[in-house]
């Protein structure tokens, strides 16, 4: 039976049953078989009255044919016709033998849902029906018993005496009762009330969750003033995201050679190794995401931006698209130990205030037509038991409803790559955050910061000078920055910084041992993280097993141990710790690794530290526990033990330091082979030790001194490890040294780096060796480029000398400086903002992008040789020929199809043109090439160019062109030049196809 049929049988029983009840009454037995038109006929006398109110009751049957008809279209697709049928006529014969008078109905006062309880109680239940079919009968037959009380309430009260004069005020009752139910919800299975207040319930929730979930709290260190509350959609930094675990692995395996001070263009310029894409383009693509990354990498602060920004509607972007979805963000670990959430339950943690008023099954029905953006925070913070009914939990929410869209965090240790992949989850990792996202989220947090005003420990106006402090100190000492990789740790430095009143330890021991005892144990303790509140062990205890563990790896000189191996370890420390019930070794380890922070897993059963520093750290603090000093002492001369043997010297006590620092200076005297390299680590454990002795002290001076002056180029990055002591024992001038032992000591300070060593720098100025000049040039890019011109730069003559400008800041004193060289190396997208010095010769674009209007080229009437290049398409080529002392050009022409606009100016007579390929069409610019002595042109990847267009020119060099199959290009004539050279060309196998006459071919 179709639906419309059905509704039509439906409402003609409602109308019936209403009728009957209007005009008999207590309804006789015989009645209950007659149709209605019999029915009215019996009851009413009078043809006309009968017609009119036969009308009526048609009418009425109509309208709750309107409302039945598309419900019966919608729901139950999947339902045959046959069964179909049993519904409607279980429905039909259910209401026809129901007791529907007014005293029945007066009894249950007029209520739908007690007449239905009270109806479906005395009824016997219809046989043979499934349990799809019992379900639709019985959404049904509510649905006809809420029509059915509507109209009796819109009947006028029958009375047998005046029911002539009734009738004659009835003309307009069928129309009125249309309406009635008209004004009811329109109901589904999804909306068993209706839908019209769904709109005023999801604008009220939409605004308690823009308000409750915009706060984040930075992070407390010293003072809880720096970590109160402040809005999360002012202090959101964007990171970014990998679909792989390759640069977690790359992180975990870092060289133990000493962290080299990076210049300024990596604050600057975001690529690089590694770099992911930004998460929110990430997010963009895949439907299903499972993110992982390492504890304090962003995973709820991400997921609480998301939901503000889908509540403000605000996505831009790749995320444009998710503007109009509805945020449910579920965090787990308010689940631990209960039952995950039905989807009515999931808005309790964020709206709880308001889920009584909410509309019945509004969750659902977001759910069901693909309108919620589900964010699950936190599996790893559940037990190990709970995380698989977390997966079972998903399963069956995505079965139910296919089309939402939902993100789900963790840590690694708690949910592999493929942990969701039968559900068809895209894994997504959170990278740590490059130099580029560390500055923009030093500034953001000290903007966010604003917002605290008096409660701030400075007045807000100094925050741009704690902002530039800090940024300062984290581009001079590579230490910090490596530590400030995940937003936690990042947080960390920023209230350290500003509570400390701009001043960050020197000793980054107290940084190591504040960002442990946070990833260990504080930071789920403050947030009471159910995995971590069950553990009864302290702080102490973790870094007891963690320390032991550390030493284990680094003793067998490896990053990485079996997690087998790793428990039975664990087993036995406990077995030691008296105090502690603890016994198995295996959940212990899995406990810390899931909940410390610093463990992880980078392979199925494997395990290490998410930080080679935190090994590092963790093992020199047990050798000096466990006084294991000689043995430090043996292992000096190897690399892989230098930070541990440096951190070493920090832990240890005060005889224990005159051990180390003792063994390492006698050993460096005995064994010429490690002297130098002895001698080095000696003068770098001085950057951890509290004091020394005076003696020792002299002993770690001397050496020092027989380190100096640097001479070979690895010993600038070796001895700036050293720290700022070192820079005491730099000469004041360079008039001494010769000029390679010079360059290499400006190079020795420029990575040391700081106030200090800028000073020192500023001394050296006026010595004008060429290798020194260069090295004070190349200095630039490791300081604030304003105050290095200007204490620097502008006593260095620059005439002559190659100034490479690696980022943007550079730009900005470049006009004080007037060099005459300069080499752009950093992405140029506009070239009208571009300002360089007039009185330039030489200027190198290497990396425009996009496209690129050549007519906005700075006026240098000066300019000699101009070379463009970088993936762009140039546009204006005319502008080239307005250069009048332009002699040499070079430019790449891979994305510029038309060259018909190419002009040179006259003093242009060596010209080349980069990443020339098939599609490039010579003959465009033939004219401009006339004229020129030498034209090189570069072949993108060994291509074969059509040359037959190209005039005569003294020289042509071909770079890395296909060779052979140009001379079997149809009609091939040999090129009008005096001179060709072929410089790492596809050449013929018969070399004598080379020979040109006229033509001297030079193979290179």
């Amino acid at each position: 039976m179709v639906g419309e049929a059905a509704a039509l049988r439906l409402g003609s029983t409602v109308a019936k049953a209403a009728a009957q009840m209007w005009l008999g009454g207590k309804r006789r037995e015989q009645e209950r078989t007659l149709d209605m038109a019999e029915l009215i006929r019996l009851r009413v006398s009078g043809l006309r009255f009968q017609r009119g109110v036969e009308r009526q009751f048609e009418e009425m049957a109509d309208a709750v044919y309107d409302r039945l008809a598309p419900f019966l279209e919608r729901e139950f697709p999947g339902l045959a016709e046959n069964s179909r049928q049993a519904v409607i006529d279980a429905v039909c014969g259910t209401f026809a033998a129901a007791d529907l008078s007014d005293e029945a109905i007066l009894a249950a006062d007029a209520r739908p849902a007690e007449i239905v309880r009270r109806l479906t109680g005395a009824a016997r239940p219809p046989v043979g029906l499934g349990e799809a079919e019992t379900r639709l009968y019985e959404v049904l037959f509510a649905e006809c018993v809420e029509y059915y009380v509507r109209i009796v309430r819109g009947l006028p009260v029958f009375e047998e005496r005046t029911l002539s004069e009734l009738l004659a005020r009835t003309t307009s009752l069928g129309a009125e009762i249309a309406r009635v139910l008209k004004r009811l919800p329109d109901r589904s299975l999804f909306a068993p009330e209706g839908t019209d207040r769904d709109g005023e319930f999801r604008r009220r929730y939409l605004e308690l969750v823009s308000t409750t979930l915009d706060e984040v709290e930075l992070f407390r260190r010293t003072s809880d003033r720096a970590g109160a509350q402040v809005r999360l959609s002012v202090a959101y930094v964007s990171l970014r995201a990998t679909g792989d675990e390759i640069r977690a692995r790359r992180e975990g395996a870092r060289r133990a050679l000493p962290l080299l001070r990076p210049d300024m263009s990596d604050w600057e310029n975001s690529g690089g190794e590694g770099a992911g894409m930004r998460v929110e383009a990430a997010l963009g693509g895949p439907g299903r995401v499972l993110l992982r990354g390492e504890a304090g990498s962003g995973k709820t602060t991400l997921l609480q931006w998301l939901a503000v920004t889908a509540a403000r509607g605000a996505f831009t972007g790749e995320l444009a698209g998710w503007n109009g979805l509805t945020p449910v963000f579920v965090k787990l670990r308010e689940y631990s130990g209960r039952a995950l959430p039905t989807p009515e339950a999931m808005l309790d943690s964020v709206a709880g205030q308001i889920t009584g008023v909410m509309p019945k099954a509004w969750v659902e029905r977001q759910l069901t037509d693909g309108r919620a953006l589900l964010l699950i925070d936190g599996v790893d913070e559940l037990l190990d038991a709970e995380r698989r009914g977390v997966r079972e939990w998903l399963r069956k929410l995505l079965a139910a409803y296919p089309e939402v869209r939902i993100v789900v965090t963790s840590r690694p240790a708690a949910a592999g790559a493929d942990w969701l992949r039968r559900e068809k989850f895209t894994a997504l990792h959170l990278d740590r955050m490059t130099p580029p996202d560390l500055a923009a989220f030093v500034r953001q947090w000290h903007q966010a910061v604003r917002e605290l005003g008096e409660e701030l420990p400075c007045p807000v106006d100094e925050l741009p000078r704690y902002e530039q402090s800090l940024l300062n100190s984290l581009k001079d000492r590579p230490h910090l920055q490596s530590l400030a990789g995940t937003p936690l740790l990042a947080a960390m430095l920023c209230a350290m910084h500003l509570n400390r009143g701009s001043q960050l330890p020197r000793d980054r021991m107290e940084l190591y041992r504040n960002a442990l005892h946070t990833l260990v144990h504080e930071r789920d303790a403050d947030r009471n993280v159910p995995s971590a509140v069950d553990s009864g062990l302290s702080l102490g205890d973790k870094v007891v097993l963690l320390r032991d563990l550390a030493w284990r790896l680094s003793d067998n000189n490896r990053s990485e141990i079996s997690l087998d191996q790793a428990a039975v370890h664990v087993g036995r420390k406990l077995a030691g710790m008296r105090h502690l019930d603890e016994e198995d070794g295996r959940a212990v380890l899995e406990s810390l690794r899931d909940r410390s922070g610093i463990l992880r897993s980078p392979a199925l059963g494997r395990l290490d530290f998410v930080h080679r520093t935190f090994q590092e750290y963790l093992a020199a603090e047990e050798a000096a526990e466990e006084d294991r000093i000689g043995n430090l002492v043996e292992r000096a001369h190897l690399d892989l033990w230098r930070e541990t043997i440096i951190m070493a010297a920090g832990h240890a006590n005060r005889p224990q330091r005159e051990e180390l620092l003792t063994g390492i200076l006698d050993r460096s005297a005995a064994e010429s082979r490690w002297t130098r390299k002895l001698r080095l680590l000696a003068a770098s454990c001085q950057e951890t030790v509290p004091e020394l002795s005076v003696r020792l002290a002299e002993r770690v001076d001397a050496a020092v001194e027989g380190l100096l002056p640097p001479r070979r180029k690895s010993d600038p990055a070796r001895l700036a490890v050293v720290g700022t002591s070192l820079l005491r024992k730099m000469p004041k001038s360079l008039i001494e040294l010769t000029e390679k032992a010079a360059a290499q000591t400006v190079r020795t300070v420029v990575l040391i780096g700081g106030p200090e060593a800028l000073g020192l720098l500023s001394g050296y100025v006026g010595d004008e060796r060429s290798d020194v000049t260069r090295q004070l040039i190349e200095g630039w890019n490791y300081f604030d480029p304003d105050a290095y011109a200007d204490a620097v730069l502008s006593g260095v003559d620059l005439r002559g000398h190659l100034v490479a400008i690696k980022h943007s800041g550079q730009l900005r004193p470049l006009g004080r400086l007037s060099p005459n060289r300069i080499d752009i190396r950093f992405p140029v997208t506009d070239l009208a903002s571009l300002r360089v010095p007039s009185s330039l010769d030489d200027l190198v674009l290497w990396s425009l992008t996009g496209e690129v209007d050549l007519s906005l080229l700075p006026d240098v009437p000066s300019l000699d040789a101009l070379a463009l290049d970088g993936d762009a398409a140039f546009t204006h080529l005319e502008a080239l020929g307005r250069f009048p002392r332009l002699t040499s050009l070079a430019i790449c022409v891979r994305n510029t199809r038309d060259l018909s606009s190419l002009r040179l100016s006259e003093k242009t007579i060596n010209l080349s043109l980069w990443d020339v390929h098939r599609g490039t069409d010579l003959a465009q610019c033939r004219n401009a090439l006339c004229g020129l002595n030498n034209l090189n042109l570069w072949a993108h990847e060994f291509s074969a160019v059509d040359l037959t267009a190209l005039p005569a020119v003294p020289m042509l060099t071909l770079h890395h062109f296909d060779v052979a199959g140009w001379l079997e290009t149809p009609g091939f004539t040999p090129p009008s030049v005096q001179q060709l050279k072929l410089l790492g060309c596809n050449l013929p196998d018969d070399r004598g196809a080379l020979d040109f006459p006229g033509v001297e071919v030079i193979i290179i």
